[in-house]
């Protein structure tokens, strides 16, 4: 993949989208440079992300707790925002190419989708990579869902009602902690929807990946490598059903799905090749690409109207799901 192929990316872009960048690039230079080293990156992303995550809706209560997984203690943080019933349950797993985020970095996420679904939405602090490979974070993913079901009561949930959701790495490792769920033995763990943003889901090539990312967003060719070699145990794992999800049977077990991907992204294609999938399965499915925005567009819902759409939409779709309208 040569440089001179990519498409004028900042000549698409919308204003709201090239005003964001400006932001970014304000709050923290090296925000996205996976070059400087493992902590410097994580400090740098926790930075600009802290401007992001200001504001936004107000919760009735928020749960702080620790769940037991066969990894270790996986914090969790609960998102209510409502009193006096048992809630419908999102488990948000955060972005982040597996390496960098937190519960932090994806608060003001986690809020909106809660005030826009009307369900609780709960956020998994799963070990991050290089530290943690694969596939211990999804493995994390699923215990933390058996538990919510198990002890819905002592957080205010219906236990019969859950629901995934991810961005980027994070909505990758929602379908495949979905998979997780129903290839595992024992109880069935019945998940009634899932909303992914913009994942990366098994396509090792596309004309989206030939034509898109760059330093702006993150996502060149050496950026790709250096999240996936963190992420994976050995480079055969690329091809397991949990990380090329695509390879996946995705015939059985899978609920219905919202996918909104970015215009300007290198896994756009992605999206657009699960959905094909999903489709051909006779899984509901609903695909939206968002014009003129890049990738991790969601965290800029301060700036940009697309993100505070797309979470809109992303809600919505939760809301018919709990209520079997999907």
């Amino acid at each position: 993949m040569v440089a001179h192929n990519k498409l004028p990316v900042l000549d698409r872009m919308s204003a709201q989208m090239r005003a964001v960048l400006d932001k970014s690039a304000e709050l923290a230079p090296d925000a996205y440079a996976t070059d400087v080293g493992l902590d410097q990156l994580r400090q740098a992303y926790c930075l600009e992300r802290r401007f992001w995550n200001e504001g936004g809706p107000a919760m009735v209560q928020t749960i702080d707790a620790q769940v037991p997984t066969q990894h270790g203690q996986v914090a969790i943080r609960c998102h209510l925002p409502r009193a006096g019933e048992d809630l419908p349950a999102v488990v948000y797993i955060h972005g982040g190419g597996w390496v960098v985020g937190n519960l932090d970095t994806h608060d003001r996420i986690m809020r909106m989708l809660a005030d826009s679904s009307g369900a609780a939405v709960i956020g998994v602090d799963y070990a991050l990579s290089p530290e943690a490979k694969f596939p211990v974070a999804i493995e994390q993913c699923a215990a933390v869902v058996r538990h919510l079901r198990e002890r819905a009561a002592d957080y205010h949930l219906d236990g019969s009602r859950l629901a995934l959701a991810g961005d980027s790495g994070g909505a990758s490792m929602s379908l495949a902690t979905t998979l997780l769920l129903r290839d595992q033995a024992g109880p069935a763990v019945p998940v009634r929807a899932l909303v992914l943003y913009y994942g990366l889901f098994g396509l090792r090539d596309s004309a989206s990946r030939r034509l898109l990312g760059g330093p702006w967003d993150g996502l060149s060719e050496a950026d790709f490598d250096y999240y996936l070699d963190c992420y994976l145990a050995d480079p055969a794992d690329a091809r397991s059903p949990y990380v090329d999800c695509l390879s996946a049977d995705l015939s059985r077990g899978v609920p219905p799905t919202y996918l909104a991907a970015a215009e300007l992204d290198p896994l756009r294609d992605d999206s657009s090749a699960l959905a094909a999938m999903l489709e051909t399965h006779g899984v509901p499915c609903s695909h939206e690409v968002f014009p003129g925005v890049l990738h991790a567009f969601l965290h800029n819902s301060r700036m940009l109207d697309a993100a505070a759409t797309a979470l809109a939409h992303g809600g919505a779709f939760l809301e018919r799901a709990f209520d079997n309208k999907e």
